[in-house]
């Protein structure tokens, strides 16, 4: 929900290409953007539509991850954000979001690449909050390859499949003894999983697994009342675009949509409320696409 009550025109409403053409240092830090996403820091305003609730957001320290926090919190639910150690500092800053609210935060750093340690997120979940009712997947690694397939390494592939698609396994098998009816599992999947980009070959292909993951498990966890759906973004701005992407891209990022911007993070956040909330408690298996009206099949 957005505090504003004049209509605003969708194009104009956030910067419009030319976002400043720069590179940073991947993972990427969102105090090094010269042009600072919009996470929704002065906007949302929350109705208590999670109250009680207790969430976990992965790759919640910064961009769509931090927006989805700041909502949450604002909405009731205590949160907790896993993130890699090197995002330290962003991960602060949106528990500082998670507090202000009034709701209780707990930082989970480590990188899920590694089995381990993504199996023990929802138990360190449970075992500060009491309890787990919302899973966010949605962390990811992506870093554009131009150079085509036949210089995609190994070791890239090898990153982005265990990141985007191995965490997710292991983190929501992990997640399942702790889920009871009416709990809602949200994953984050891509207009690259419909629309793949040629230098995001890899990342597309995980995008697209995430959506079939999606479906699939609705099916199985119906029966228990659990819902599974996912979120669909288009150009969104955060801090893995300037840190993954050659400056000339960074700079008309966003601009071929028909709205002609690259989307905010705040703009993401409504929808996962959506699916966390009981207003979507008819809903399993299904996604909703935020893409500046670029159409999803």
């Amino acid at each position: 929900m957005n505090d504003q009550t004049t209509p605003q025109d969708p194009r104009t409403q956030h910067p419009t290409p030319e976002q400043p053409a720069e590179t940073i240092e991947h993972p990427g830090h969102t105090a090094e953007m010269s042009q600072q996403p919009d996470h929704g820091e002065r906007s949302y305003v929350g109705s208590g539509r999670l109250a009680g609730k207790r969430a976990l957001i992965t790759g919640g320290d910064s961009g769509i991850g931090r927006a989805v926090a700041i909502a949450f919190a604002r909405e009731g639910a205590d949160v907790a954000i896993a993130y890699l150690p090197e995002e330290e500092d962003d991960a602060q800053e949106t528990v500082r979001w998670i507090r202000e609210a009034g709701r209780r935060a707990l930082t989970l750093p480590g990188d899920i690449r590694d089995e381990a340690h993504a199996r023990s997120l929802p138990g360190s979940v449970v075992a500060e909050f009491g309890g787990l009712d919302i899973l966010v997947n949605n962390a990811a690694f992506q870093m554009s390859q131009d150079g085509g397939l036949a210089d995609l390494t190994t070791e890239q592939l090898d990153r982005t499949l265990r990141t985007n698609l191995y965490a997710m396994f292991w983190i929501t098998q992990a997640a399942l003894p702790h889920l009871s009816a009416g709990a809602s599992i949200i994953n984050t999947t891509s207009i690259q999983a419909f629309e793949p980009s040629p230098q995001l070959i890899d990342y597309a292909v995980t995008k697209a697994g995430i959506w079939n993951f999606t479906k699939g498990l609705a099916q199985q966890l119906a029966e228990d009342g659990i819902r599974v759906n996912a979120v669909a973004p288009g150009p969104i701005w955060t801090p893995l675009i300037p840190a993954t992407m050659p400056a000339e891209k960074v700079e008309q990022f966003g601009g071929d949509t028909p709205l002609g911007r690259a989307g905010q993070p705040a703009e993401l956040a409504p929808a996962y409320v959506f699916y966390a909330s009981q207003e979507s408690s008819y809903i399993t298996g299904d996604r909703i696409g935020v893409t500046g009206g670029r159409p999803l099949p």
